[in-house]
């Protein structure tokens, strides 16, 4: 029986109880690999057999989630909802900021003072770097970082590595290749920082000069033990590539659109480039999506295309998130 199909007044323990370092989830840098390997990747697995064997527990009955979206969102918003309703609770959207008090002036500050009122823990994305630790800074519920600009985002990591770890049985060892905009990409920022974690993985930067990884990140790789191989041609990497992480360019981050114009469409993967790259069950290609012409529908039924996967995964992800933080609150 699943972690949580049993009846809801059932007492319920979650590998080893409730997690210190998980009163908010701000950064990657809070996890260790004994984090990831012990409590959380088990406890996504779980939440998995959960869905499949009964849809839903009621865990989290009685518990409300604020989704608190500055920026547009379609899969972090909606996994964050379906996870907490698979576990019983409910959940507060707001994904048009627009039209709230914001608009008005309010501080981030005063709404996330506001907002904790009706709920247990806040899902906040905000185009400001640092958001995040400002909105913690005053919470007195938990604060979980969707995507702070360019900065981070913790729980797309998360599940992009539980990904990995479940379509090719291992993250050690693997040849991990990023490619697109990796400037402004807070999914490839906080992906590289976890895999630091993790023994003889390689990483490839593959970018237009100017969307190339900040210098100062390749400083921080470098000082964890990771040095990675920078390139502008993908083609020259795609053969000994494990797992093929591609990002779009992202064109709400350029100031200037004629830069935007000449870099969009630098990387394509299709199945051309996906006849030299290594077999199914040793290589996959992911995105955190929305792609926008980066991977080309014909590769949908490749096996080894993983980023409709990375979906599924990333609700079982975040319902294990929600259940370890939100059964200490």
């Amino acid at each position: 029986m699943g972690l949580l199909s049993r009846p809801p007044s059932a007492p319920v323990t979650i590998l080893g109880g409730f997690p210190s370092w998980l009163q908010h989830v701000l950064s990657v840098q809070q996890f260790s690999r004994e984090d990831l390997d012990n409590v959380i990747f088990p406890t996504a697995e779980k939440m998995e057999s959960t869905v499949k064997f009964s849809g839903k527990s009621g865990f989290l009955s009685g518990k409300v989630l604020t989704v608190l979206f500055f920026e547009p969102s379609t899969r972090t918003s909606s996994s964050f909802v379906h996870a907490i309703e698979r576990l019983g609770g409910s959940s507060c959207v707001i994904n048009e900021v627009k039209f709230s008090s914001a608009a008005k002036g309010e501080t981030l500050e005063d709404t996330i003072l506001t907002m904790e009122r009706y709920s247990d823990a806040i899902v906040l994305r905000h185009p400001e770097i640092g958001s995040v630790r400002r909105a913690a800074s005053v919470a007195h519920k938990p604060i979980i970082n969707a995507g702070d600009g360019a900065g981070e985002h913790p729980t797309q990591a998360l599940l992009d590595l539980y990904t990995i770890r479940e379509k090719l049985g291992r993250i050690d060892g693997q040849t991990v290749t990023m490619v697109g905009d990796l400037k402004h990409g807070r999914t490839v920022h906080s992906l590289a920082r976890l895999l630091t974690l993790y023994h003889d993985v390689k990483i490839n930067f593959v970018s237009p000069d100017i969307l190339r990884m900040p210098p100062e990140f390749i400083s921080q790789l470098r000082g964890q033990g990771v040095t990675p191989v920078e390139y502008d041609r993908l083609d020259e990497v795609i053969a000994e590539t494990n797992v093929l992480y591609v990002t779009r360019i992202q064109k709400e981050r350029f100031e200037n659109l004629a830069d935007y114009e000449a870099v969009k469409g630098s990387y394509v993967v299709d199945p051309k480039l996906l006849a030299t790259a290594k077999p199914a069950g040793q290589m996959i290609v992911m995105h955190p999506l929305p792609r926008v012409g980066e991977i080309t529908t014909e590769v949908d039924s490749d096996p080894r295309a993983a980023y409709f996967d990375q979906v599924e995964y990333g609700m079982y992800v975040r319902m294990a998130l929600l259940a370890l933080i939100l059964r200490g609150n």
